[in-house]
């Protein structure tokens, strides 16, 4: 029996030093050896499951890494200071100067400014294509190639790749497929399809609270124990540390990640299904009408539903800039970047999330001023919250 992901979580307790229902926290930057020839020895690799210092590992955020890992079923996991940290200190342990990446289009504002602007500097070279096209991506395999990146589903526009069949262009190959879940944990599993590497925010719905910070990398013990060396790993040089109370947190946070995305999820269909039928344009993997609801549907985590992200096209960023500001006016939610709060939380990409990618960009996307892209919260009245952002819609005239 495949055991789910929120089954691999609770499996994992542990309790603290002194019997407390939780792990006691390590807030300490080192540990200390009772013989000098133990130190030496995991200076050099040659012995493991000793903490040396917190750059490293430390008990708090082992704690977080067993959890995470079991989560996406993979061998191990490696906390970091935030997402970006996580996707920045991933790619450079994968790539280096002449290896090429292929990357999808859409993808989050601050990763593509990475890819685009940052790599070419240490002369690494992105491709970036259409993540819905197999065939884009097939035909920019090369020799060179190293990392082929996507997200789950994408942001903004909520585009689900084809794990499948990108998995079969990369497997028995050196080429890293590396996958950032970040919109939708637990939703998807995505080695259970073939990606070999798997990044979340920890910061949006894994920590759910909005106060905290954070990223991992998923991936199988090779791959961690690379990025921890103390050598030639980006975990260890590059130094994206996680702080131990941090970890803690994000960790209890973690044990109700299964119940928020079912509530996130039920939301976000029920209001889209409602402004499908005021006829606002809308974009959500969950409605039948998304050109890869099917593709979805074949292998989603069903219990968890679509995810509680999507977007309305309301025209114009006038009226997109209106309609938020209304929705902020009648605590409805809050203006503000990020997802996976409780609290609604809107934005409006162009403009903001996705404001580093190039203007010409965005429009051949299909990224327009008039789009709001909406984290539903876990609203307890859905009916109301639609009716509210209904009226929300009439009052700056959008309906």
């Amino acid at each position: 029996m495949l055991h789910k992901p929120a089954d691999r979580i609770q499996d994992l307790h542990n309790l603290g030093e002194y019997g407390g229902v939780n792990p006691s926290i390590a807030d300490s930057s080192t540990f200390t050896y009772k013989k000098a020839s133990t130190m030496q020895a995991v200076f050099e690799g040659e012995k493991e499951g000793c903490h040396l210092y917190s750059r490293h590992t430390n008990p708090s955020t082992s704690y977080l890494c067993d959890a995470l890992a079991a989560m996406e079923n993979t061998e191990a996991a490696y906390v970091t200071a935030s997402g970006m940290a996580a996707i920045t200190s991933c790619t450079l342990q994968i790539c280096e100067s002449g290896d090429e990446i292929i990357a999808s289009r859409t993808i989050y504002g601050g990763t593509y400014a990475f890819f685009k602007n940052f790599l070419p500097k240490f002369g690494i070279k992105v491709h970036f294509i259409d993540i819905t096209k197999t065939d884009a991506i097939e035909a920019h395999i090369n020799k060179n190639t190293k990392m082929v990146y996507c997200e789950t589903m994408s942001n903004p526009l909520l585009e689900i790749a084809d794990l499948y069949s990108i998995a079969k262009l990369t497997k028995n190959t050196e080429i890293q497929f590396v996958v950032d879940n970040t919109f939708t944990p637990m939703v998807f599993t995505p080695t259970e399809f073939g990606a070999d590497i798997v990044i979340h925010s920890l910061t949006k719905y894994i920590n759910g609270a909005s106060d905290a910070i954070g990223g991992v990398v998923c991936a199988n013990s090779a791959f961690i124990a690379e990025m921890l060396d103390v050598n030639n790993g980006a975990g260890m040089l590059l130094g994206p540390v996680m702080d131990s109370h941090r970890a803690a947190s994000i960790l209890k946070n973690l044990s109700t990640l299964h119940i928020r995305m079912k509530q996130h999820s039920r939301n976000a269909k029920y209001i889209t299904e409602q402004f499908r039928k005021d006829g606002i344009k809308v974009f959500y993997p969950g409605d039948k009408a998304h050109p890869q609801h099917s593709l979805m549907r074949s292998f989603y985590n069903e219990e968890y539903g679509f995810s509680g992200m999507f977007v309305v096209d309301v025209k114009t960023k006038k009226n997109a800039f209106s309609f938020m500001e209304a929705m902020q006016d009648d605590n409805i939610g809050l203006l503000a970047v990020s997802l996976g709060f409780y609290k609604t939380l809107f934005s409006a990409p162009g403009t903001s999330t996705s404001s580093e990618i190039p203007k010409e960009e965005q429009d051949r996307m299909g990224l327009s001023g008039g789009m709001v892209r909406i984290s539903i919260g876990i609203d307890n009245d859905i009916e109301r919250t639609y009716q509210k952002m209904k009226n929300c819609m009439k009052a700056v005239s959008i309906l």
